[in-house]
């Protein structure tokens, strides 16, 4: 072997063990969201937090270590929290309310920022929007009373609409309080609402055929894992029901439902890994504001409103961001 061969041979060898160490003393990131790890749309969730990560300088395997975890019900939080003690995690980004409630009963140490929850106040995650002054901050979708929009969404489109299903998973944390602000709206409406809570697909399909058998219903879906993995399933059964729906974001009628209003979750995934990136470099989550979601999109399904029988206001197709035909 030539003497210079053999020198960067060595050289190399003596580097390795260096570089193994700084890996090793690397951050690791917990990238943690509701929904199925099989599901296309939250695989693309978490690639697209992996990718604003990696714009803000945190690369996986060079100066972070990013693990991914999906859950999509009580027992599936549970064994991804058990596991938060073992990792280790230098911060938590979460995904859905009961993702952060399993994540915040598990450490009251380690920074977690949240998107896709509604009321972190009331549901005991932070103590105030502008100081959650513990482990605990991140990005809100709406507040609870957001819900009645939903519902005088759904009766403008459909007029003739007097009963309304609202769907989410039973565990939620905002369960109840989504309920109730539905309910004041409907009082005004003479909409009698059915909740219709579930825990998997078939208890959803149960609920969702039980109340089709009446006329003159439609849906609220709330937004919830169970929700999202099942958006297929609730399209179909909403269109051969004939139950017009409403959803919170695009993802839904882009699947096959009627119509959704609210905020880009991609992008909200988004702006995550930049609250991340200030705590990696020494921010405390406690004094840092949480912040609300800014922009609200809506969005029709023209095809399914066709196949529905409903003729969809010329004002609210004016006010649309967006229309599937």
């Amino acid at each position: 072997m030539r003497r210079r061969e053999f020198l960067c041979g060595v050289g190399g060898l003596a580097a390795w063990p260096m570089t193994m160490h700084a890996q090793a003393r690397a951050p690791l990131i917990l990238v943690w969201l509701g929904g199925s790890a099989d599901d296309p749309e939250i695989q693309r969730r978490h690639r697209i937090v992996q990718d604003a990560l990696r714009e803000l300088g945190w690369v996986d395997g060079r100066n972070a270590r990013i693990e991914h975890r999906s859950s999509m019900n009580a027992e599936q939080n549970r064994a991804v929290a058990a596991e938060i003690d073992t990792l280790a995690p230098s911060v938590i980004l979460t995904g859905t309310a009961p993702v952060l409630a399993a994540a915040h009963r598990q450490t009251k140490t380690v920074p977690i920022v949240f998107h896709q929850v509604t009321d972190p106040v009331s549901d005991g995650f932070v103590a105030s929007l502008a100081r959650p002054g513990g482990n605990v901050t991140g990005f809100t979708i709406f507040e609870h009373s957001f819900a009645g929009k939903w519902l005088e969404m759904l009766k403008e489109v459909v007029p003739a609409m007097s009963r309304v299903a609202v769907t989410q998973n039973r565990d939620h944390p905002a369960w109840g309080a989504y309920v109730n602000a539905i309910r004041e709206v409907a009082s005004g409406m003479g909409v009698e609402v059915t909740p219709a809570p579930a825990s998997n697909s078939t208890e959803l399909e149960a609920a969702l055929v039980a109340f089709g058998q009446q006329p003159n219903g439609g849906v609220i879906l709330l937004p919830s894992p169970l929700v999202t993995t099942n958006r297929e399933l609730i399209a179909n059964l909403t269109l051969r029901l004939r139950l017009p729906s409403i959803y919170v974001v695009r993802l839904y009628p882009a699947s096959g439902g009627l119509m959704s209003y609210g905020v880009d979750s991609f992008e909200h995934a988004r702006q995550t890994a930049s609250y991340v990136d200030r705590i990696l470099k020494g921010a405390k989550p406690g004094e840092m504001p949480v912040q609300a979601a800014g922009k609200f999109e809506m969005v029709f399904n023209l095809k399914t409103a066709k196949a529905l029988g409903i003729t969809v206001p010329a004002t609210m197709l004016g006010r649309a961001d967006e229309v599937i035909e």
